[in-house]
This record gives structure tokens, C-alpha cells and sequence, in this order.
């Protein structure tokens, strides 16, 4: 008599440590699954940053401007990154949580805001992250983030096109991605988030 109850006990410890289980993995999918969604928006706004220097490259300067040489030697870097950058975009939109693609694609990123503003010095305007002007002025030389931002914050990001979508974005997968791996390293969801093999993400600074 004395096996039923202790059967029973067992059961519905079973079924606690299951209803959590389930509860705890739902909730990191669902976090997982919005750091997606915010990658796919992120990825769009690249996407348009990519098509108007291309644009302004296919354009090029006036023909009387620079003699040809010049002027072909001084858009080859410029296009070279847009290439690069393109590239390592296909390669992260097939794996965006992979934390060293996405490392790879914000250096990418790095050399080809470096190369555009080389390319376009006055042509710098910043928006803060939740889509405000924050700085249409000249950076410094060498730099390729704003001047000013707040101590430990992300400072924004100098985009070729003046358009703030490609910031909000960025933060926005940023903060996705933060809330993601906060998750997964607390316990004891991290014994879930090991069981189905979540690894962390990388923000895109």
C-alpha cells in the first residue's frame, strides 16, 4: 500500500520538472525566434544602406571631375567593401546567431563605413537609436561612430544613407539579442538552453 503513494509522488514530480521543461524551452524559443525577426528587419536596412552606395558608386563623380584613373582608384576600395559586406550579409542571414559570423560581418561593416566616409567626408549624419538626429556633423578622422554618446552605451553608427532605419534596427537586434543570452545564462534555463544546444548570440556593434 505504502508504493502507491510514493508512485504518485514521483509522478507528479515527473510532471513538474516536465511542465517546466516545456515552459522554460518555450520561452527561449520565443526569445530566440524574436532575435530572428529583428535580424530579418536589420537585415532590409543593410540591405537599402548597400543599394545607395552602390547607387552612388554606379553613378561616380562627374566625368570632368577627376581624371580617370583617379577617380576609378579612389571608389576601388569603397566598392571592394560593399562586395565584402554583401557578401558576409548572405553568409549571417543564413546563420544570424552564429556569434562569429556576426563578428565578422561588424568588421565587414567597419571597413566599409570607414571606406564610404573616406570616399564622402561631408556626407556624415547620425541618428540615435531611437531614430533622432543626433549628430549631422563631421567625425572625427579615423572614427566610425559618433562623437558624444553616453559612457557604456552603444554609440551610433555613421550610415551612408541618411535615413534612421538602419539604427533603429540595429538596436533593436541589440536588444534582442541581450534579452536572448540573459536568458539562456540564467539557471536554471541554461540546463534547458544546454540540453537543445542554444548558444549565445552577438549584438552587432
Amino acid at each position: 500500500m505504502s508504493l502507491l503513494p510514493e508512485s504518485l509522488a514521483s509522478w507528479i514530480v515527473i510532471a513538474v520538472l516536465l511542465f517546466w521543461f516545456v515552459g522554460a524551452y518555450n520561452r527561449l524559443v520565443r526569445l530566440r525566434a524574436t532575435v530572428l525577426q529583428a535580424y530579418g528587419a536589420l537585415d532590409a536596412a543593410l540591405g537599402k544602406q548597400l543599394d545607395f552606395v552602390q547607387a552612388s558608386i554606379t553613378a561616380g563623380p562627374p566625368p570632368e571631375a577627376t581624371p580617370t584613373g583617379e577617380s576609378l582608384s579612389s571608389i576601388a576600395p569603397l566598392q571592394a567593401a560593399t562586395t565584402q559586406l554583401a557578401t558576409l550579409l548572405g553568409a549571417t542571414r543564413a546563420r544570424p546567431l552564429d556569434a562569429g559570423v556576426m563578428a565578422a560581418l561588424a568588421t565587414a561593416l567597419q571597413v566599409w563605413i570607414g571606406a564610404w566616409r573616406r570616399q564622402h567626408p561631408d556626407d556624415v549624419t547620425v541618428f540615435d537609436a531611437d531614430g533622432t538626429l543626433s549628430r549631422p556633423a563631421q567625425l572625427l578622422p579615423g572614427s566610425l561612430i559618433g562623437i558624444g554618446a553616453s559612457a557604456g552605451a552603444v554609440e551610433p553608427i555613421a550610415w551612408p544613407e541618411p535615413s534612421a532605419a538602419a539604427e533603429i534596427a540595429r538596436n533593436q537586434f541589440n536588444q534582442a539579442v541581450g534579452h536572448y543570452n540573459a536568458a539562456i545564462a540564467q539557471f536554471p534555463a541554461l540546463l534547458v538552453a544546454w540540453a537543445v544546444r542554444l548558444r549565445p548570440a552577438a549584438p552587432l556593434l
